[in-house]
């Protein structure tokens, strides 16, 4: 009968000790400055991917098309990222499907705005 101590060492998810919370939190001091609203809440974030290795893929859009703050956006989101400790290479895709609409406001958020 085999009566060693389980192992203790953690499951598949804990190599990298990043977590997605843990990037969406740190994207939450990003803000538009048009809005003054973070790009979280206003759902510019749509996905964000961790490997094993530390590297963070995030692939977001932005209010329009034409939003004269989004180089400043992208690159303060890459500054964000680049500032987490021990985060590997980092990765900004920046997409437009789908179009960003402002229901994708977080709800409490559109309820403050009065939407």
């Amino acid at each position: 009968m085999d009566t060693a101590a389980p192992d203790p060492t953690p499951g598949p998810a804990a190599p990298t000790g990043l977590t997605e919370e843990q990037v969406r939190s740190t994207l939450r001091r990003v803000k538009d400055p048009e809005l003054n609203l973070n790009i979280v809440d206003l759902g510019l974030v749509y996905e964000i991917e961790i490997t094993d290795a530390r590297n963070v893929h995030v692939e977001m859009t932005l209010t329009s098309p034409g939003c004269p703050s989004g180089p400043e956006i992208m690159s303060d989101v890459q500054r964000a990222i680049e500032s987490v400790e021990g985060v590997g290479a980092v990765d900004i895709e920046l997409v437009w499907t789908p179009y960003w609409t402002p229901d994708r406001i977080d709800p409490r958020l559109r309820a403050f705005l009065g939407g």
